[in-house]
């Protein structure tokens, strides 16, 4: 049995007592209470506390205030209401759990109102430190705000559903194959982003499988569909007319070509990565598709082209645009557009290098795929082959160099023994 307080039984406290009431919990009737404690400098600290046994069956006990504050008819009022709503059903809470429950209600309506198109933003940011490529995060933005904001984005992402994600993927499945594949991807990432922060739950819609997909959408064109290149064979006469234009978009292109360098890595190429003495442009792991530093050997033409750049150098930038730090991603293919080659694709120069090596020169194979910085082979095979073949490849940059500055007539070919007689390993 509990043991019972001083004064614990119902009564009314006289007004004129209350300050000189001793240590104990002094009851007022109706649950109303008034707390006698010493505190720490020895004067006595009196409040009003409403005790009541919760719907747990727990006691419970809210505080109405200090004496000094709360007199005695303004504690009586407060228990009256307190007991009205125990018997209204509403089981009453002290200012904390007030404030508790006030919080978690804000936090509930934040949860239930915060969008796909918000989440999405602060997955990006979270990650952006994550991509090797600073244009990354532009891609994710620039798909999700394309392709699943139209449809979905301003929707709570607790809503989202299995439906709201074919709706986005359906106008571009067939059309765009490997971007539907990303976007369903991304789609993905941010909707289990959103499940770990809580503001979702249940099975992520977007986490489709092969057959599931093709059940709603059909199934893709998996025609591959490569680059359009130049054939090698007229690349001798396209370099001429190339070099007839002046622009930062020309020798950033002319620039590529000599090194079979991708977009981006021509694009954020910096000076201090040059080394014109050594002839060397090593690219850091961090923008290369394989997240390792890529050496890469420079012919003279390459030298010639950054020496043209270093007369106008004005920051650490190799290729500078007008508008930005570094050229757009279209610059180089708006230069084909004005040659009337708009029918090519920057990156198939890589596929003309590839196709020449291959036909015209003995280099083995793997020397060509270095100089792509393409990996090859399995794990096993790698862990033996420590180098990356560069005196090879500084051998073979040269001669594709020799090769791109000498004209041959439309059609030649140019056949493979008197090739490998000019071009040794």
């Amino acid at each position: 049995m509990a043991r019972k307080r001083q004064n614990d039984l119902p009564g009314r406290l006289d007004n004129r007592d209350l300050d000189t009431l001793p240590r104990g919990l002094h009851g007022d009737g109706n649950r109303l209470y008034l707390q006698c404690t010493p505190g720490a400098d020895g004067r006595m600290r009196r409040s009003w506390i409403f005790r009541f046994t919760a719907s747990d069956g727990r006691e419970k006990q809210l505080g109405l205030g200090g004496l000094d504050k709360v007199g005695i008819q303004e504690a009586r009022q407060r228990a009256r209401q307190l007991n009205q709503q125990l018997k209204d059903g509403d089981e009453p809470r002290g200012p904390r759990e007030e404030t508790r429950a006030k919080r978690a209600s804000e936090q509930q309506q934040k949860v239930a109102s915060i969008t796909f198109d918000q989440c999405a933003a602060k997955y990006i940011e979270a990650h952006r430190g994550e991509w090797r490529n600073s244009k990354h995060a532009s891609q994710w933005e620039n798909t999700l705000r394309t392709y699943v904001s139209p449809v979905f984005g301003s929707l709570p992402v607790r809503v989202a559903e299995r439906s709201h994600i074919i709706e986005a993927l359906e106008p571009i499945w067939k059309t765009k194959r490997e971007t539907a594949r990303r976007v369903r991807g991304r789609i993905e990432a941010v909707l289990d982003w959103a499940e770990i922060r809580e503001y979702r739950n249940g099975t992520n819609p977007a986490r489709l499988s092969r057959e599931q997909i093709k059940a709603a959408l059909g199934k893709q064109d998996r025609t591959v569909r490569h680059h359009a290149a130049l054939p090698y064979q007229k690349i001798g006469a396209f370099m001429p007319v190339l070099r007839e234009r002046e622009s930062v978009a020309t020798c950033a292109l002319e620039f590529t070509i000599l090194t079979v360098a991708r977009t981006s890595e021509t694009l954020e190429a910096r000076w201090p990565e040059m080394d014109l003495a050594a002839r060397v442009w090593t690219v850091p792991g961090a923008r290369m598709k394989s997240g390792r530093d890529h050496r890469v050997p420079l012919s003279e033409a390459a030298c010639a082209v950054l020496k043209r750049m270093a007369t106008v150098r004005e920051s650490d930038v190799v290729f500078p645009g007008e508008r930005q730090d570094t050229l757009s991603n279209m610059a180089m293919k708006a230069v084909l557009r004005r040659m009337g080659r708009g029918d090519l694709t920057v990156h198939g120069f890589r596929s003309t290098f590839r196709d020449w090596a291959a036909e015209c020169t003995n280099f083995p194979r793997e020397v060509a795929e270095a100089a792509l910085a393409h990996i090859v082979g399995d794990e096993t095979e790698r862990a033996y082959r420590r180098g990356d073949l560069f005196e090879k490849r500084r051998k073979l940059m040269d001669a594709w160099a020799a090769y791109c500055a000498k004209p041959a007539a439309s059609g030649d070919v140019i056949p493979l023994r008197t090739a490998e007689a000019r071009v040794p390993v």
